[in-house]
Order: structure tokens, then sequence, then C-alpha cells
């Protein structure tokens, strides 16, 4: 029996989702990814527990407010960085990520990333939905971060959702034990994830860790014919060269015998931002100046006609969606 108390940490359930997974679908972020991509959209879910987000221009005044430094509990050596008469950051290495500052402000200039929800909570903001899931043929996504970081949580979540009937999807960095995949496959009806780059050393500097155990995951996800979408984030520069995408190729048709259901080539857009300075993250891609539009369209393109070639149901986005 799932034990609908069990509790994790979420960053966002986001409802009427439509490029992750068929269908309209509602969506759960949640806390904790075991890589460190240098272009990731979310930093907020990249850690684990929870964390403060600072936003200075939210700030109301410290002369008028001042409720987060009367709550800090460092009392006079406080962990937040003031500067004309708002707060700006936060010193996270005197932080003890108590949350109260972030509890006690009213204007939202410092806000919580990851909120501890439990089975039931997720599961019933889910439910609210059920209609548009059936008409379209949608469900609910986990997300991220990689949901298997809170495996338990996260299986809890799938089991209940396939217990009322919904369509589960699963996206997930496969940089996991693949004894906890075992675990959950049996309740997830659909896999995406990514590959990054193929070869190790890149995907280490770029992602933190080497793609060795990840390839391996992807591979016995493939064998156990698990309804497998994987996606391509394309970043110009990084992992577009044509030497890297027929490597891809020769993975996908040689190591997974070409059991995917698509293949996605998304493009890279520089989201984010504010984010990172929120949470004091440098972000690896802040300088970097991406090509004018029609120029990475074209590339991206030719790319999926490149993978085509090799007998591989490619698209250049997420807009065409399989139905897994």
């Amino acid at each position: 029996m799932t034990d609908l108390n069990k509790q994790g940490y979420v960053t966002n359930i986001q409802r009427y989702t439509i490029h992750d997974g068929p269908g309209i679908r509602t969506e759960v972020f949640l806390k904790g990814c075991p890589l460190n991509c240098k272009w990731c959209s979310n930093p907020e879910c990249i850690r684990p527990a929870p964390e403060v987000g600072v936003y200075p221009d939210r700030c109301i005044g410290l002369d008028k407010c001042g409720f987060c430094l009367s709550a800090c509990p460092a009392g006079e050596i406080s962990a937040l960085k003031t500067e004309n008469n708002r707060v700006m950051a936060i010193n996270r290495g005197s932080c003890t990520a108590c949350l109260s500052c972030a509890k006690a402000c009213p204007a939202n200039a410092l806000i919580t990333w990851g909120k501890l929800y439990t089975v039931q909570e997720v599961v019933d903001a889910v439910l609210e939905d059920v209609p548009f899931y059936n008409k379209s043929g949608g469900g609910v996504t986990l997300s991220g971060g990689d949901p298997l970081i809170q495996w338990e949580f996260s299986l809890a979540i799938l089991k209940e959702c396939k217990e009322h009937g919904i369509h589960t999807c699963l996206e997930t960095e496969h940089h996991i034990s693949p004894g906890i995949l075992n675990i959950v496959y049996p309740s997830v009806d659909l896999v995406i994830t990514d590959i990054k780059h193929m070869d190790p050393q890149k995907h280490r500097v770029y992602t933190g860790v080497d793609n060795k155990l990840i390839l391996h995951n992807i591979a016995e996800t493939a064998k156990k014919e698990m309804p497998l979408v994987i996606r391509i984030p394309v970043i110009p520069g990084h992992n577009d060269s044509r030497e890297n995408i027929e490597a891809t190729a020769r993975f996908i048709v040689g190591s997974l015998k070409n059991r995917v259901l698509q293949v996605q080539l998304l493009p890279y857009r520089q989201l984010g931002i504010e984010k990172y300075r929120s949470l004091g993250i440098p972000y690896g891609m802040e300088d970097f100046q991406p090509p004018e539009r029609e120029i990475w369209e074209k590339n991206i393109l030719s790319l999926a006609e490149l993978l085509k070639t090799y007998g591989i149901p490619a698209v250049a986005g997420s807009s065409s969606r399989p139905s897994g």
C-alpha cells in the first residue's frame, strides 16, 4: 500500500503543460539532480534541499520592513547581505537554511525554492485535471532536477497516479543505480531522457559527471522495451558537431537497437539567469552569444535529417509528441 504521507521536496507543480509527454499534463518538478549542466535552466532544482532565492528589486526597504533581519537566527551577524536599504544576497557560508527570512518576507523578495509536499498533496493536485488528461491522452510528468534523487517519494506518486488510471511519464538523467530503475519502471508509462554528449570527458566538463552509467541505463531501458524518448539539447559549440551527432546515432542504432519512440533535438535558450543570480550561483552560459535564429534552426534541422539517415525517428524540437 502506498504511503500517502511520505514527503518530498517540490519546487513547482505546473498545470496544462504540453511539451513533456503526450497530451495535456501536470508536471511536478522535484528537488535534486546528480548533474550540474553548464546550460541548466532550472538551477533551483539542482540542490536536493530547500534554499532561499533573493530578488532585491522586490524588497520594499529595510527601513519600512526589516522582518527578514529580525527573523534570521544569526542575530546581529546576519546571513543576509544588505546594501542601499535592501537585501541583496545571502551569505551561503553562514546561512543555516532555516528559511525563516523567506517566511517573514511580505514582498517575496526572499522566496523558498523547495516546498515539502506529501504524496497525497501532489496526487490531489494531479487529480484536478483528470478530464483534460482523458480528452487529450495526457497525464502526469515527474521532472526536476531528477525525480530519482527522491526516488521513494517519486515512486509513491507514480504508483498512486497509476491507481487512478493516470498516464505517467518520468524525466530522468539516468545517472542512478540500475536497481532503482528496476523498482520504479513498473509504475512508468513513458521515459524521457537526455543524451548530452557521447564523449565521456566532454560530458564530464559540461555536466560534472561522465556518461558511462547514463548510457548503460539508457541501453538497459531500451532492452526492457520501455517507451523511450531521447532528447539532445543542441548547444552551439558544445555538442552540435556532426561527429557527436553521428556518434549518438550509432549508439541509438547499435546499443539501443533503435528502440526509441522519438529523438528530439532541442534548441538552447538562455533561460534561468535570474534564478542563478537569486541563488548566488554562477551561470556558465551567461556570456555565451548564441547564433542568429535562422542559423541555429537550420543547423538543428540538418542534424535531425542526419539522424534520419540512420533510420532514427528524429524531430527538431518537442512539438511533435509521440503517444508513448
